[in-house]
Order: structure tokens, then sequence, then C-alpha cells
């Protein structure tokens, strides 16, 4: 697989930093080593991101359970113990999955650090692997500090609310938020990715759609890369103190200013929102001090 494709290749041209993108895409490895491996196998949460191949719709959906859930069995191969919940908007594309194309992402909030496996994914008997075909570590920036968790057990979720926009507390929740994932898929497969900023920096701007900035990151340009191919997105909010989730799914488009800043704008198209779906339960956020100021992130 190429490191980058067309859309990647696109943003970064507009962008002026092809030959920086290149060095920095020297770090996307095929294979799993021994400390990507070490890294999965205390993660209590991995996000998937896929686009389910019956309906089209691309979504991020949280996947937990006791550290070493998720492990390397081989160089390129990750076995997951277990599944996304039955009521996750996902469950139907893994239930019979073969060769589904996904993203995945697990990122520690203890330490700032985050790691993207992104391959192909099959059904097992006792849960889910994937064969990676592309692994990378990405810098600490934009991810807030979380000093520990506790794990909740023995509570079911609630029953999911659907909807097809978002309701006035699914709007204050968003704009509550100092993280989220974002899913999206291109002609070859699929990412899963981590935005983070202070809170404010997603701003609902009506219930059917909502806006955030795009920070300066590793001039990859990979998800936005995949936006310009594809606009079809899925995205994941936690709630670090309650468990609860909300999961969009839509389509995004990037938006270049004169000025150099860029911002995404995200049409929603289905809405579920599930309290206490997580058994986990994060302490405070420190935020990172690469977040920009407030000021910034006016739409």
């Amino acid at each position: 697989m190429e490191t980058y494709h067309t859309g990647s290749r696109t943003v970064q041209d507009r962008v002026g930093v092809r030959e920086f993108a290149d060095h920095v895409g020297q770090i996307i490895g095929q294979g799993i080593k021994p400390v990507a491996a070490a890294f999965l196998e205390i993660q209590p949460l991995l996000i998937l991101g896929a686009a389910d191949p019956a309906t089209g719709k691309v979504w991020a959906s949280p996947l937990t359970g006791t550290p070493g859930f998720v492990r390397a069995t081989g160089p390129h191969q990750i076995s997951i113990t277990g599944a996304t919940r039955p009521t996750d908007p996902l469950t139907p594309a893994l239930a019979g999955a073969h060769d589904l194309p996904v993203g995945t992402i697990a990122l520690d909030p203890r330490t700032r650090r985050r790691m993207r496996v992104d391959g192909r994914l099959r059904r097992t008997a006792t849960g889910l692997a994937i064969e990676a075909e592309r692994v990378f570590a990405n810098c600490p920036k934009y991810i807030q500090r979380r000093e520990s968790y506790e794990t909740i057990a023995d509570r079911e979720p609630a029953p999911p609310l659907r909807g097809t926009e978002l309701t006035t507390t699914q709007a204050e929740f968003i704009t509550a938020a100092d993280t989220f994932f974002l899913a999206t898929v291109h002609e070859h497969g699929a990412d899963a990715s981590h935005r983070g900023g202070n809170p404010g920096f997603v701003q609902p701007t009506s219930p059917r759609e909502l806006t955030w900035p795009d920070y300066a990151g590793n001039a990859m340009f990979l998800s936005l890369g995949n936006l310009l191919t594809d606009p079809r997105a899925g995205l994941l909010f936690l709630d670090w103190n309650t468990g609860t989730t909300l999961q969009l799914t839509g389509e995004a488009r990037p938006e270049f200013d004169a000025d150099g800043e860029r911002r995404v704008r995200f049409a929603v198209t289905e809405v579920v929102e599930t309290a206490a779906a997580l058994p986990l339960r994060w302490s405070a956020p420190e935020y990172s001090p690469a977040n920009p100021t407030p000021a910034r992130q006016a739409p």
C-alpha cells in the first residue's frame, strides 16, 4: 500500500508540506514491533472505525476490556477478545466480517501516547482479528492527560437513543468535549484518528451540523485527505466521567481559508447516544499545552 493516496497528496501540496510529509511518513510501517505490542496489551480501550457494507455508513465504535483483551499475536496480526456492544451501530457489520477494511486507534491518556493500526478485520471464535497493513504512533499533541481510571463492573448500558439530528443535550455534550475520535475511509481501506482541544473546539452550528478546526499536526493529512475523496465519516464522543458515548455518522467536508486556517464541516445523518456504554471512569483532564486558546477556536 502506498504511504499516501491522492487525497492526502492534494492537501499536502495545497499546504506546501509534501517534502516534510514524505519524511514524517517513514514512521508508518507494516509490522507490529515489540514496543507497539507492549503498548497495546496494557490498554483498556480501543477505537475501531469502518464503513458498514450494508448501509455504506461510517462509524467510530469503542471496544473495552481488561488490559490484554487487545494483543499482537504476530508481527502482522492483532487479536481482540470480545466485540462491540450488541446495540452498537457497527455490530451488524462485524458479526460476519471477513476482510473488512478497518482503522483502529489506541489512545492512552495516562501517558499521552497513541497508536494507530489499519488493516483487514475478520470475525473469530473468541472475538475479532485484524491483519495489520499500516502501523504507526503519533505525537502527544492535543491529547489531554488523565492520570488514572477505574472500571465499573456489572453495569448494563442503557438502551441507545437514536435520531437524525442532535438534541439540545447532545449539542451541549459536544460543546463540552475536549476529545473525539474520527473514522474515515478511502478506496484502499479505513482509518481512525483522534482530535483534541480545549472544550468548545467542536461547535454544533445547528441540530444537523457541527464544525471543528483542523489544527496543525504531523503534516500527513490522512484523515483530511480521505475526506477529500470520500466525505463519509463517523464521530465518537466519550463522557470520560460517566461512560456515555455519542456516535454520529454523516459527511464531513474540509474548508480552507485564505489565511491558511482549515476547518471541517460535518453534516449529521444519524445519531446514537448510549448512557453508561463503557465501564471506564477516568480522572479529570490536564489539558494539552498544545491546545490553541479559545479565541482561535471560534468558527
